[in-house]
């Protein structure tokens, strides 16, 4: 068939995207499709996405970014001419768009799963097969959600996270992860890196200043979350982190010996947060994290720099669609 009698032009660059349309068939009518074709599985899936949006009967204009950041400025130049937006990509692909619309009132953002980790779309409760994703998402909610807003790491540079913000085991995880076995195997990668970083049990001395008080002691990973639940709420980092309540939590875990490391893991996978001498949780609005010595930061699965860094939250400033799973089982 021609591909201009099928209503598909071909493209690969910002300037020329590819396009899908079809008779809308949802609330939605046009979505744009921000592609980075660089991610795990980004390009590997760009088409089943555009052929999801076909079946779907939603118009979709996909671009593909062609360098970190673009996502940012397609995001904040073109969403305004449609009604919802969509990421393909890793989480900092996700994180560029989402970060580009915050705090305004333009398009919801849909976030299909292309990279490794996928740790925001886990965390929505988004199918990692974009084919299940697209329909959902379409048929979905919007939700605002909080963000934080990470400075400091490195210097000048401002970035907006979703999930959680830290240094320690989680940050040795990102920054250890072999790339070749990131690509092959994803998940898994990550999972060994952060089983070989526990193991080795490297303590920092950790200052964070939460609302004006100071807390001091040693620790292995300091975290400011704005989710709770990790893996599908296999694991829950603390007590009652909202995504929507205009605060992040600190989360500071200290274990001293391998005994209580085990219990730590344990009460997390229990969910048990009873007081314990190697957990310590706060809730605020304006953090100041320092290491002795510096250590590298993570924001959302994406290194940033090394400590010191300051965090402040911007309360719902995001609108993030996610699967209706009560409606999809009513059916």
């Amino acid at each position: 068939m021609d591909r201009a009698a099928s209503g598909l032009r071909v493209g690969v660059s910002a300037a020329s995207p590819p396009v899908v349309g079809r008779r809308p068939a949802s609330r939605f009518s046009r979505a744009l499709l921000v592609v980075n074709p660089a991610s795990r599985r980004g390009a590997q899936f760009h088409q089943a996405a555009l052929d999801a949006f076909t079946r779907a009967g939603v118009w979709c204009d996909a671009i593909l970014t062609e360098h970190q950041g673009q996502g940012a400025h397609l995001a904040a130049t073109l969403a305004s001419g449609y009604d919802v937006v969509f990421t393909l990509g890793g989480d900092g692909t996700a994180m560029e768009v989402v970060g580009a619309l915050a705090g305004g009132d333009g398009p919801p953002v849909g976030i299909l799963p292309g990279g490794t980790g996928n740790l925001i779309a886990r965390t929505l409760g988004i199918p990692l097969d974009v084919r299940r994703a697209v329909p959902l998402l379409l048929g979905g909610r919007a939700m605002r959600v909080d963000l934080g807003v990470l400075t400091g790491a490195p210097p000048g540079r401002e970035r907006r996270f979703a999930f959680a913000a830290g240094v320690g085991i989680d940050a040795t995880m990102v920054a250890e992860a072999s790339a070749t076995l990131k690509r092959h195997f994803g998940v898994p990668a990550y999972m060994l890196s952060w089983v070989t970083a526990a193991l080795r049990r490297e303590t920092f001395r950790a200052r964070v200043t939460v609302d004006g008080e100071l807390i001091e002691r040693d620790a292995s990973a300091v975290m400011l979350a704005n989710f709770g639940a990790v893996l599908n709420d296999l694991i829950r980092l603390g007590p009652g982190i909202l995504h929507d309540d205009g605060k992040l939590d600190l989360c500071v875990f200290s274990p001293g010996t391998a005994r209580d490391a085990v219990r730590v893991a344990w009460k997390l996978l229990r969910k048990d947060f009873q007081a314990d001498p190697c957990m310590l949780y706060r809730a605020g609005r304006q953090f100041h994290v320092e290491t002795f010595p510096p250590r590298p930061v993570q924001a959302d699965g994406e290194l940033l720099g090394d400590t010191p860094f300051d965090v402040t939250v911007e309360p719902l400033a995001a609108q993030l669609l996610v699967p209706d799973w009560r409606a999809v089982e009513a059916e």
